[in-house]
């Protein structure tokens, strides 16, 4: 799995995002959607536990559910050190267990794009509403249309950190909707030579409309969707949608 191989350096990879903000905005959600504040939250597939810790920091009780126990291992680590108490579980989105519900999920950085089928789209949103409580809040992102078609499309990129470069080749076909990336990650050992490490993933493309189908398949009624954290309405075309869903019961 090429993410238990990036997990080491996937925080320096992404260091352009800005957690605080993203958490000030779920909050905001929160804070307007919910009667009674929330508690417990959980970050589905949560990588490294950066929104889970930012979260976590703020007073909520968390909980991490991620497929790669690389990545979690680097979340248990960064835990650790911040003095906070976080459960983590090593879990398919598409067929996760909690001990019970929770008030709110949290899902960041297009992880619902990595379900590639919609029947298992409806499987994920259906185990969120059953661990949700009645009124419970979902928050999630997708990137949308022109992200695909502009930015991943048929594009090459390059990110080099200290003892690794790692290549993405983007194929996207824009008739399934499926976008496959071949990534090379080259990585220095002990030694100082580097071994080579190939993988396939894929995300689809899912129109909002399929987005609110699912939900409303599941008993998730649909909030709104955003472009932005200052909430100007997200569509088909923005390259990133925020997506809120409120548990119905």
């Amino acid at each position: 799995m090429i993410y238990d191989l990036l997990a080491p350096i996937y925080d320096s990879i992404n260091s352009d995002i800005d957690y605080k903000s993203w958490a000030d905005f779920i909050e905001e959600i929160l804070n307007k959607e919910m009667k009674i504040p929330p508690e417990l939250i959980l970050d589905l597939a949560c990588g490294t536990g950066r929104m889970t810790l930012e979260l976590a920091s703020r007073g909520y009780d968390m909980t991490g559910v991620d497929l790669s126990t690389e990545m979690l291992d680097v979340a248990r680590t960064l835990a650790e050190e911040a003095g906070h108490d976080i459960l983590w579980l090593c879990q398919d989105m598409r067929a996760f267990e909690l001990y019970g519900t929770v008030d709110a999920v949290v899902s960041c950085l297009d992880s619902i794009n990595h379900i590639t089928e919609y029947e298992d789209l409806v499987k994920c949103f259906s185990l969120v509403h059953n661990y949700l409580i009645p009124e419970g809040i979902f928050i999630f992102d997708v990137n949308g249309k022109f992200k695909f078609e502009n930015i991943y499309a048929d594009r090459t990129y390059t990110m080099e950190e200290e003892g690794a470069v790692c290549i993405w080749e983007n194929d996207y076909d824009s008739e399934s909707r499926l976008c496959d990336f071949y990534i090379t990650l080259f990585k220095e050992d002990e030694t100082g030579k580097y071994a080579r490490y190939d993988d396939l993933e894929t995300e689809r493309m899912y129109t909002l409309a399929e987005i609110k189908s699912a939900l409303s398949e599941t008993g998730m009624e649909f909030i709104g969707a955003y472009s932005d954290f200052d909430f100007r309405d997200g569509d088909d075309h923005s390259e990133r949608i925020y997506i809120v869903a409120k548990c119905r019961k």
